[in-house]
């Protein structure tokens, strides 16, 4: 029996030792909040900066954390990130020894009711506050003053981008940030000392590899008014293209289309049929396919006046079988045109002996230009592949490493 009152004595007052820390907790969060309050209600003004009352300006550290990549749109110029963007600063009205611990706020009305810098970002054509399944605003107050600021945006940044070197190019886009309202007298944005822009592990693009990022400073100026400098801050990503999908659909399906063209070369001049049909076949190959890759890659590129790498390796794919049918023709017409007048010879005179040595002769002329055809069929097949091998490394040369 005394042992059984001894338990429920022990029980009851570890209960009471329980309520008594939750009260305790909830009475430190409460009284966290009232100092707040009574910190905002000491002359607290959230249009004033900081430093209003000093002589430098706010100083606020900007970080960014990209958590994805849209596609970028080559005929918008722009492309699609899900971003937090974190701003810390210090505060000395915040600088309070009441404040024991942190004081994180995610409620709207509280956030409200503290001043945060006034930042925008100019290169950004549209831009929204993620609200699933709560707005994603987070405002933290450390014990020092110290105030960290966390948002979560949806943003579609516009990336002007050179076309020339389509598709094996190189691109520029931006992230820049900067000061609406206040000029460098009153706020100063700066970079996070350490990773002041962060990818998140799996943040990829579909047609474009991240080769590197750089940060830096820039001074923004309405040029309207001459209003003054706002500060501004920029992230420049560097895009390489992935060139596997046009290496499969457009550059290994042409060269098999020109080396085809080659065969030609290696028929009998006498062969007309065979060759006449495969040097239309190759060409009229060439242009179909030319205008499908044309018609699919215009889909996704905006027009544009100057000429595109793309452009330059299928107009030289096509001139390679173009020529390659004009040799065949040249070489048909030298054999031919000579064979014709030996026959029209031959039956002229009707097999009479007088005409036996011009005959001849003319025979000769049509086995002398039948040897030459095919001497030019036998350059042609050094010409053609090697001008085509000169063509492709000067091509990848200038349009890769230029």
């Amino acid at each position: 029996m005394l042992v059984l009152t001894t338990i429920s004595i022990l029980a009851l007052s570890r209960g009471l030792a329980q309520k008594h820390e939750k009260k305790e907790g909830a009475s430190g969060k409460i009284g966290h909040l009232a100092i707040l309050d009574q910190l905002m209600q000491k002359g607290y003004d959230r249009r004033a900066t900081p430093t209003n009352h000093m002589d430098y300006p706010t100083r606020v550290e900007i970080g960014f954390y990209v958590r994805s990549f849209g596609s970028i749109s080559p005929t918008r110029m722009d492309y699609e990130v899900d971003l937090y963007l974190m701003q810390s600063w210090h505060d000395p009205r915040f600088d309070s020894p009441a404040i024991s611990k942190p004081i994180s706020l995610s409620d709207a009305d509280l956030v409200k009711r503290i001043w945060k810098p006034e930042a925008y970002f100019p290169n950004a054509r549209v831009g929204e506050f993620q609200f699933v399944t709560i707005p994603n605003v987070m405002v933290r107050i450390e014990k020092n003053g110290r105030i960290k600021y966390l948002l979560r945006m949806r943003l579609i940044f516009s990336c002007m981008m050179d076309l020339t070197k389509f598709p094996v190019d190189h691109q520029v886009c931006t992230m820049e940030i900067a000061s609406f309202s206040k000029t460098m007298d009153e706020l100063l944005l700066v970079w996070k000392p350490q990773n002041p822009v962060t990818l998140h592990a799996e943040a990829k693009m579909p047609q474009f590899e991240i080769d590197r990022l750089n940060t830096s400073e820039c001074y923004d100026s309405f040029q309207l008014g001459h209003m003054g400098n706002y500060s501004c801050l920029v992230a420049k990503f560097y895009l390489r293209r992935s060139v596997g999908y046009h290496l499969v659909q457009s550059y290994l399906p042409t060269i098999l289309i020109v080396v085809i063209s080659w065969v030609s070369f290696w028929m009998d001049v006498d062969a007309v049929p065979a060759r006449t049909t495969l040097g239309i076949t190759t060409l009229l190959t060439v242009s179909s396919k030319a205008s499908i890759i044309f018609s699919g890659v215009q889909v996704g590129l905006p027009e544009v006046s100057y000429v595109k790498a793309i452009d330059v390796w299928m107009g030289a794919c096509t001139a390679f079988v173009f020529t390659a049918l004009l040799e065949f023709t040249y070489v048909n017409c030298l054999y031919r045109c000579h064979k014709n007048v030996l026959s029209s010879t031959e039956l002229i005179n009707g097999g009479s002996t007088k005409d036996e040595i011009p005959t001849t002769s003319l025979q000769m002329k049509v086995h002398k230009h039948k040897t030459s055809s095919r001497r030019i069929d036998e350059l042609s097949r050094k010409i053609f592949p090697l001008s085509f091998l000169i063509f492709s490394i000067l091509y990848w040369l200038y349009y890769v490493y230029i």
